[in-house]
């Protein structure tokens, strides 16, 4: 197995373009990530956009997973916290482009999240996931904890709604 290459990414048009493409598969694909579909390649391009500009403010870590020069996955490590805080982070729009699953991709972006949330003195992740078709599994995998489910959080991508569980990991 291929091991990605990880980076954090960029406010560049070529990084916001990839993400978006992400963005718009992981929804179309029924992926729980505060869209709902069909999410237009704008509005995802407009998201990674703020998003890249508060990475590059030092708001979060927006880390891409890279195999043979494509964009994979991403993860985002959210930083700016309230002021009482300031020991956490949290693991936010995790995604794999479906030809990329089960290669690993996501373990390492988790793996580097951490890394980086260590070097900057966090010793507290937290992330929610989707109750249904959510990556529970492989958080648990990776060791957080659930430390509960609020049931009908969320529309799902496609209608209907689902709960979300909510997950820590002391690091």
């Amino acid at each position: 197995m291929t091991t990605p290459v990880i980076r954090p990414l960029l406010p560049d048009p070529r990084d916001v373009d990839a993400l978006a493409s992400i963005l718009v598969a992981t929804v179309a694909g029924g992926g729980s990530v505060g869209f709902l579909h069909p999410v237009s390649r704008e509005v995802a391009a407009r998201f990674w956009q703020a998003g890249l500009e508060g990475a590059a403010r030092g708001e979060r870590i927006i880390l891409g997973a890279f195999l043979a020069g494509e964009l994979a996955g991403t993860v985002t490590l959210q930083l700016a916290l309230p002021e009482n805080q300031p020991h956490r982070a949290e693991i936010a729009k995790m995604m794999t482009l479906p030809a990329f699953r089960g290669r690993g991709i996501a373990s390492a972006l988790l793996e580097e999240a951490e890394r980086l949330a260590r070097a900057r003195g966090r010793t507290l992740l937290v992330l929610d996931t989707a109750s249904e078709g959510g990556a529970a599994g492989l958080y648990e995998k990776r060791g957080f904890l659930c430390a509960g489910e609020i049931p009908g959080f969320a529309l799902k991508p496609q209608g209907g709604l689902t709960g979300t569980r909510l997950y820590f990991k002391q690091i």
